[in-house]
């Protein structure tokens, strides 16, 4: 039988090239969201919150990629957004688990997102592997818990990939776009000390290891999508300025000053772990993109 994705969370930045992608190596798509899509795909309306989904969502359905999560760096860090990030990823997760123990569908494969923020605010020293224990920050409790609640799913018999994601680069929207501004205004500048090592991927990149994982059966478990050169926050920044063939004028921007402007939600950006590629790597996914100078 012909693979046919259903994507969860689609209409984000990763969904979007996945779908794209997807659609081009001929598989069948479908798609769920909280609203109805006009698309090329179908397209399929769930509620995490009141723990619902269209019917017929899973017809057909080969393998789930599960991308669905409130974006943690969209709105400034307070309880109630806090509370949203952490539920929009669990109770989504445990929504699907529920509606795949009723059976009565194909599904042999789940490969859902997860993100290096598993490893907590660290240690630049450390290089991390998917046997690291998890950080004990809240990013870091958010991400061990989307896991645990993506993992129950392993009890019905299906196959579970998990892909911990590094910071996507892409030139449609995401952590690039909000970098290159500042920089294009002449007000770029390295994030705290410039020092904290930043994991990276390409968006092309981190899509064909989603696809990789559709496509190997042999895959289980956490997965690192990085790419195999982390870089620092001052490395990233002056790359950036090269390619867009902008100056830097200005000294770093204190990491007190970001928490000024941003709250916690600082703490994405001043600090950074070194994270490996090498498993997924190992598995047989080769990377297009292996240089931050080839990425950009």
């Amino acid at each position: 039988m012909t693979k046919h994705i259903l994507i969860t969370g689609a209409s984000g930045l990763i969904g979007t090239r996945l779908t794209e992608l997807l659609l081009e190596k001929g598989y069948a798509v479908s798609h769920v969201g909280r609203s109805k899509r006009v698309d090329k795909v179908r397209s399929f309306v769930w509620d995490a919150r009141k723990h619902v989904i269209e019917p017929g969502a899973f017809k057909g359905i080969t393998t789930v990629v599960h991308l669905a999560g409130a974006g943690v760096a969209e709105k400034r860090w307070n309880a109630e957004r806090k509370k949203e990030i952490l539920e929009s990823r669990t109770k989504s997760s445990n929504l699907l688990y529920d509606e795949l123990k009723k059976g009565h569908h194909h599904v042999t494969s789940v490969i859902s997102a997860s993100a290096i923020g598993y490893y907590g605010i660290n240690d630049n020293e450390i290089v991390y592997t998917e046997d690291s224990p998890p950080g004990n920050d809240f990013l870091a409790d958010v991400t061990r818990q989307w896991e645990e609640s993506i993992d129950k799913i392993k009890s019905l018999g299906i196959r579970v990939a998990k892909m911990r994601i590094g910071i996507v680069l892409s030139n449609k929207g995401g952590t690039l776009k909000e970098l290159e501004k500042p920089i294009k205004l002449l007000a770029g500048a390295p994030l705290g000390s410039g020092k904290q090592e930043v994991s990276w991927v390409h968006i092309d990149d981190v899509c064909g290891m989603f696809i990789k994982a559709i496509e190997d059966d042999s895959m289980n478990g956490p997965y690192n999508a990085v790419g195999p050169y982390p870089v620092t926050n001052k490395e990233l920044t002056k790359e950036i300025a090269r390619v867009l063939k902008k100056p830097l004028l200005l000294p770093n921007i204190p990491g007190f000053v970001l928490r000024i402007v941003v709250g916690q939600m600082a703490e994405i950006v001043v600090t950074g772990s070194k994270v490996s590629s090498e498993k997924i790597q190992n598995a047989g996914y080769v990377l297009q993109y292996k240089t931050l100078q080839q990425a950009l």
